[in-house]
């Protein structure tokens, strides 16, 4: 095999799941179809195993408006086919982790390190299906990377299930860590107990944090946040305990009504990061005073830069066997059974549901 191995995926099929809107009378249709020549430095890769983020979740429920008809998914771990890429490593076969977000690196934004919010974006699962490949999401057979997209291979030590999530939850995690200010016996405290919850929760220990507090709503949950490094809360009896005794609060549930509580527990000069709330449902009930009073600093954080994806690969490679990356995945739906699977997830009984197509 070359590494500029250019197939004529003419020749091939490709399955994917198309999102209709919730309005429509049939919201998720299967469809196969030949998949297009590859243009200059696209990849042609097959979705080895693809998750199902909240993100989605909140557009299958009509919580955010995505454009449609499309095809929705954007975290997967994914094997190249065939590339024209004649500059890079790429092998065929390679494991890669790609970049929810391709970008140009030549804009205002992406040369001040917010690639994320580079003026020519296009973002996996999220893109029209008219706009690009018509293989733009994860829940599908195969996925076209376009030419700008920061790929990073996956090292052997980590499987499928633990890489499916890297280029969503943990390059975000790795985002907002470059915010976190190293503290001798820092106190943090995070709000929500999903994946970016586990997550945040294992790098801030990494970071060396001392004690570090994770506040959820599902008790099954529980087993999980102390392996990843996290002293489990489901009530409200520390948030007396530890009123402005907390370095940083980080929120990743996506509900604004938990901010009243990360202000009071927060120490002056506090740091307090906003992950969780990407929805419109997200009206905060807070007064100036309550931030200019603690010199609070109150940061929003919206998935990354390519560095962060090489980060998170580092971190979890780092960290495979330290923490329960494997356990924490939930059951693999076929990709025609996407609406069980999104069902599934929905019922927040595990951190990730997984989907894979039975046609690779």
């Amino acid at each position: 095999m070359t590494r500029d191995q250019d197939t004529d995926t003419d020749s091939i099929l490709g399955a994917r799941t198309v999102f209709n809107g919730t309005q429509s009378t049939e919201m998720f249709s299967e469809e196969t179809v030949s998949l297009p020549e590859l243009g200059p430095g696209e990849i042609l890769a097959k979705i080895r195993l693809a998750s199902i983020c909240m993100s989605d979740v909140h557009t299958i429920r009509g919580q955010r408006i995505e454009p449609t008809p499309s095809v929705l998914g954007h975290e997967a771990v994914v094997e190249v086919i065939s590339h024209r890429r004649p500059e890079s490593d790429l092998l065929v076969g390679d494991r890669l982790t790609f970049s929810v977000a391709d970008c140009c690196n030549k804009c205002e934004f992406c040369l001040k390190g917010l690639n994320q919010k580079c003026t020519k974006l296009f973002k996996y699962g999220h893109a029209k299906l008219s706009d690009g490949s018509g293989f733009n999401g994860c829940y599908a057979s195969h996925i076209i990377l376009r030419r700008g997209t920061h790929v990073v291979k996956i090292p052997d030590t980590i499987s499928d299930r633990c890489a499916a999530p890297i280029n969503c939850s943990l390059a975000t995690t790795m985002c907002a860590m470059e915010f976190v200010p190293k503290i001798k016996n820092g106190r943090a405290f995070v709000q929500g107990d999903g994946m970016l919850g586990l997550y945040t929760s294992a790098a801030l220990r990494e970071l060396g944090y001392d004690t570090v507090y994770c506040s959820g709503t599902r008790i099954c949950r529980s087993k999980f946040i102390d392996r990843f490094g996290a002293i489990p809360l489901y009530n409200d009896e520390i948030l007396l305990e530890e009123t402005n005794k907390i370095d940083v609060m980080v929120e990743v549930c996506g509900v604004s009504e938990v901010v009243n509580d990360g202000i009071r527990l927060l120490k002056p000069g506090g740091i307090y990061l906003f992950l969780g709330m990407v929805h419109p449902h997200s009206v905060l009930n807070i007064t100036g005073e309550q931030i200019i009073r603690k010199c609070l600093t109150i940061k929003g954080i919206h998935n990354y830069a390519p560095r962060h994806l090489d980060q998170a690969v580092d971190f979890l490679e780092k960290t495979i066997n330290k923490y329960p990356y494997e356990e924490v995945m939930g059951p693999t739906y076929d990709l025609s059974d996407l609406l069980g699977a999104t069902k599934l997830a929905m019922e927040k009984v595990y951190s990730r549901v997984l989907v894979k197509s039975n046609m690779i």
